[in-house]
């Protein structure tokens, strides 16, 4: 009796313990993050006081941390295309191809529903879903694209594919 009572005890005290990782245990999720503070750019003097904007208030300035664009200017790009909605000009050629058939503003939201619904209806077994099994990939092996052969028939045509995986039943 009294074992069974010490066993008890000793369960409910362990079930009060704390698994967490004790290196873990100062940090707290509302300090900020460090790595999202970007320093700003070095401010200059303009050649003419004269020549300078009226200041916005509440908007971006000229010493403001612009890294996307900053970046794109490095590389030999034109940042002010990232604001603006038109396409470039080598651009032009591949959005009229890839919208030759019309286009869906809200292709998105679309796939995502028919996603659902297609998950939905091939949602696995009964023990699958009590079990909680992950039937993704079997929910989708019908239209997946077998690698290998896909690769024999680029080959065949004479494409040069040096980076392609190896076939993994070649080598057991």
């Amino acid at each position: 009796m009294k074992f069974g009572l010490a066993l008890v005890g000793l369960g409910l005290l362990a079930a009060c313990s704390n698994d967490g990782n004790p290196d873990l245990m100062n940090i707290r999720s509302s300090t900020p993050d460090e790595f999202s503070i970007l320093p700003n750019k070095p401010l200059e003097q303009p050649e003419d006081y004269s020549a300078l904007p009226t200041p916005t208030p509440g908007q971006t300035n000229r010493a403001d941390a612009t890294p996307t664009a900053d970046a794109v200017a490095a590389l030999g790009g034109n940042p002010d295309a990232l604001t603006s909605d038109r396409a470039n000009a080598g651009e032009g050629t591949l959005l009229a191809h890839a919208g030759r058939y019309g286009t869906n503003g809200n292709i998105r939201t679309v796939l995502a529903e028919e996603d659902l619904e297609y998950r939905r209806k091939n949602n696995g077994k009964l023990l699958e879903r009590l079990f909680n099994v992950n039937v993704y990939y079997d929910s989708y092996s019908q239209q997946s694209l077998d690698q290998q052969l896909e690769l024999d028939r680029v080959r065949n045509r004479g494409v040069w594919t040096p980076a392609a995986p190896p076939d993994p039943e070649r080598f057991e």
